[in-house]
């Protein structure tokens, strides 16, 4: 089992991800890793305080000469405004954000300052996700596993095109300002952000997460949380301003009939078993399909407006309007390197479960064994 945790507020000293059931013997990029952080702060549409500091990965726990022992990592990324921002002055009793923790973590946790509810709800989280996330996409890559992301749609810009991934193919989109694997939708994406900016409002976004390499068997049916599309949808809600999550064509296979639906299953002697269409996403009966595995996240619009709605301040019980700190317009390409980090947690745990090893050599057995048998059915 692969399980991680994190700790750290958005404006404390650090935050901290630990990471526990890497076998031993993996070769890790602590550079991947900060190389991933960094992803996680570009895109068109973020906020200035994204280019205040860079993020950068320190592992300080669970290797040994570059290699990892089987214990747990922990990884530290320092927040070096901390400091500075403690000592800004901030009023207490502003009214709650509309869309945002704020007031209903007010009244669960009986907080006297808003500050406490912001702090550990803040997206600012999501660098320890991403950093644990570079972990599990280095140990996938061991078994030829990828796990790429790039943008469907911001605000109402779709780009409908499938796209077919690649490490080239990769690359081209990560060179996109908004991660759009299309030129001309790419350009009028970025007019959609900086028509936001021009109103002070907010746009969200769909973006497509693929996992390449992934074998037939991950997953199961024998229990509701064991399921592979469980899991995975599990991660994608649990990354902040996501408000939905679809595999394969879960939306459109609602309107249409079983028979435009379902994928055909076919055999050859090089390939085996597979499918000749991937409508279900590489998911079926809760267990990977052995195809491409495609889920998507949709990203509600920020909540900080520069225009902002109305709340209610929480001393005098009058209408104000909401607070406005320094904010994003639009977090979907961001987001997405979010989405590959908890979508290759997910993946690589179900790995684990599927293949087991306390160390790589080990796994690694049990994976080609397992493979070679499929092959043989």
């Amino acid at each position: 089992m692969i399980r991680y945790l994190t700790a750290g507020e958005s404006h404390g000293p650090g935050l901290t991800t630990i990471i526990e059931g890497i076998p031993a013997g993996l070769i890790l990029d602590v550079n991947a890793i900060t190389s991933d952080l960094r992803r996680r702060q570009l895109g068109y549409g973020r906020g200035a305080r994204m280019r205040i500091a860079q993020d950068t990965a320190l592992v300080t726990a669970g290797l040994w000469e570059g290699e990892t022992i089987g214990s747990p990592i922990s990884i530290f990324i320092q927040i070096r405004v901390w400091k500075k921002w403690k000592v800004q002055h901030r009023d207490k009793k502003v009214g709650p954000r509309p869309g945002h923790a704020d007031l209903p973590a007010v009244l669960k946790y009986d907080f006297d300052d808003i500050q406490k509810a912001i702090e550990r709800s803040s997206a600012r989280e999501t660098a320890a996700r991403t950093a644990a996330g570079n972990v599990a996409k280095q140990y996938l890559a061991v078994f030829g596993i990828n796990v790429y992301s790039h943008t469907r749609r911001i605000g109402a810009v779709l780009n409908e095109t499938p796209v077919k991934f690649s490490a080239s193919k990769f690359k081209e989109i990560e060179k996109s300002p908004v991660r759009c694997a299309d030129k001309a939708i790419e350009r009028a994406m970025i007019r959609a952000i900086d028509d936001a900016v021009a109103k002070s409002d907010t746009l969200g976004g769909v973006s497509e997460i693929i996992v390449t390499g992934a074998p037939v068997g991950l997953g199961s049916y024998a229990q509701w949380d064991r399921r592979c599309d469980t899991r995975l949808a599990a991660a994608i809600m649990g990354v902040q301003s996501v408000k939905g999550v679809e595999i394969g064509d879960g939306v459109r296979s609602a309107e249409l009939p079983g028979s435009q639906v379902h994928d055909p299953i076919k055999y050859s002697s090089k390939r085996g078993y597979y499918q000749a269409s991937n409508n279900s996403g590489g998911i079926a009966g809760g267990i990977s399909t052995g195809e491409e595995i495609i889920i998507r996240a949709f990203f509600k619009p920020i909540s900080t407006l520069g225009k902002p709605l109305k709340s209610t301040n929480l001393t005098s019980k009058k209408a104000v309007d909401a607070p406005y700190v320094r904010s994003d317009i639009c977090i979907v390409p961001a987001g997405g390197v979010v989405c590959e980090a908890v979508v290759a947690l997910a993946v690589a745990d179900m790995m684990s479960e599927k293949f087991g090893g306390d160390s790589m050599r080990e796994a690694l057995e049990n994976f080609h064994a397992f493979l070679k048998h499929v092959k043989k059915r």
